[in-house]
Order: structure tokens, then sequence, then C-alpha cells
């Protein structure tokens, strides 16, 4: 899916995580339009996970396509810290 995202809005996280490394791995939902409309954290540091979800329900795909209809899909997206 990641050669079908149209837009990435990166996290905000306060001072204090900063310094927090290692990836997060969350489970995506997005619906037919390519809009994210569920995550959750599938593995990775717990501090990280409220502002991840935050900023990935705000990337949009590019629909995908089942027999030229556009289909609801389910996805893993992998965050690294630090960028």
């Amino acid at each position: 899916m990641q050669s079908r995202l149209l837009r990435r809005v990166e996290p905000v996280f306060p001072a204090e995580m900063l310094n927090t490394e290692g990836a997060l791995v969350l489970s995506v939902s997005i619906d037919k339009g390519g809009n994210v409309y569920n995550a959750h954290r599938v593995s990775g540091p717990e501090i990280l996970v409220a502002p991840a979800i935050e900023a990935v329900k705000k990337w949009k795909y590019k629909p995908y396509l089942l027999n030229g209809e556009p289909v609801a899909v389910e996805t893993t997206v992998e965050l690294k810290f630090p960028n």
C-alpha cells in the first residue's frame, strides 16, 4: 500500500518522547475512498501509539481497486523512530 500513499502526515510528539527509539507497527483500515478510518498497535513502544495513530488517520491513499471497483482494505504500517 506504500506505493498508493497520496498524503502522509508525520506524527507530532511531545519533547519527552523525542528520544524514544524503535519501530511501531500499526494495523490500519482504509475505506473505499482511500481514507484511514481505524488504526491500532500491533507492536512497538506504547508511548508512541497515540500521536502515531492521530497522524496515520490523516493519511490518504489512492483507492484500492478490485475488478475495477474501489474496496476497503486492511494493511500494516511501520513507523521507525527516530525518522
